[in-house]
């Protein structure tokens, strides 16, 4: 169990799955094999899988324990969700919440879930098949959303259009919303001294990143707005699971100067263990020091 901390903030990593998913080349629309060669020693074999080119990848959740709550950032994919269109992700069956456990957290225990996005690989364990019933995992926890990305998945999930996000949206966040536990917030939420939101829009219209400041130190939960060490090296580089790219390139050149001057412990949603670190100038890009 990988555990960090920022001031008087304890931090651990709840891992699903870490893996080599997506090409590179099918994944980045601007992609040039030629920065991956000239990177390579950089890079190595557990950024990208040598011979098929695909990203490593983590998805995992991160606990953080303030002296005040337990908040749980991201749900990752969940367990038993219908994802035909992602095959490696329908119906999952994950020791996550074992992995829960061995942070020293039960679904009892957790305060807050606080959602950087509404994707279906950040948000699948926000629920839990009971009964035939998907049903709030965390009992007792508030799950804090932007409010206007709920809006965005909401009008997407009304429009009827398959996809595993309106899927995510019928399992993962309707039962939420329909038990009551939702906090929908505005622009710049603040959750205690020390924990608030940031809007970071791009990867998706009501993205957000989570900052955490204690005893003088910072960190910075970033979700997508970076998810391979790849856009490091080029910046400019949006996804194809981003919403808006030109927007998210913006957002993501802006935050990785931002935490690179200010030398933030940087915890992306995504990037391969031990996944935290702090962003670097590189000649004219950046890298990751873990």
């Amino acid at each position: 169990m990988t555990r960090y901390r920022i001031g008087g903030f304890e931090v651990a990593r709840v891992v699903e799955l870490e893996e080599p998913v997506f090409p590179a080349a099918e994944f980045f629309p601007d992609f040039d094999p030629e920065v991956v060669r000239r990177h390579a020693a950089l890079l190595g074999s557990g950024l990208i899988e040598p011979g098929t080119g695909k990203l490593v990848l983590c998805f995992q959740s991160f606990v953080v324990k303030t002296g005040r709550h337990t908040i749980l950032i991201d749900a990752c994919a969940g367990n038993d969700k219908e994802r035909p269109a992602r095959p490696r992700f329908h119906r999952l069956k994950t020791p996550f919440l074992h992995e829960l456990a061995r942070a020293g957290v039960t679904p009892d225990g957790v305060d807050y879930v606080m959602c950087t996005h509404l994707h279906w690989d950040h948000v699948g364990w926000n629920t839990r098949l009971a009964d035939g019933r998907w049903v709030p995992t965390f009992p007792k926890a508030r799950y804090v959303m932007a409010r206007r990305e709920v809006a965005y998945w909401e009008e997407v999930h009304r429009a009827g259009e398959e996809s595993p996000h309106r899927a995510a949206f019928a399992d993962s966040i309707k039962p939420i919303l329909e038990a009551g536990q939702a906090e929908l917030v505005e622009d710049g939420f603040a959750l205690e001294d020390g924990v608030w939101l940031e809007p970071a829009p791009g990867h998706t219209p009501g993205n957000v990143v989570i900052h955490a400041r204690s005893g003088g130190e910072r960190g910075v939960f970033m979700g997508d707005v970076v998810h391979h060490p790849l856009q490091l090296l080029k910046p400019e580089w949006s996804t194809r699971a981003c919403s808006d790219p030109a927007l998210s390139r913006t957002t993501r050149q802006r935050l990785i100067a931002e935490h690179a001057e200010n030398r933030s412990l940087v915890l992306p949603a995504h990037f391969p263990s031990p996944t935290a670190g702090r962003i670097v100038p590189d000649g004219s890009a950046y890298w990751f020091e873990q």
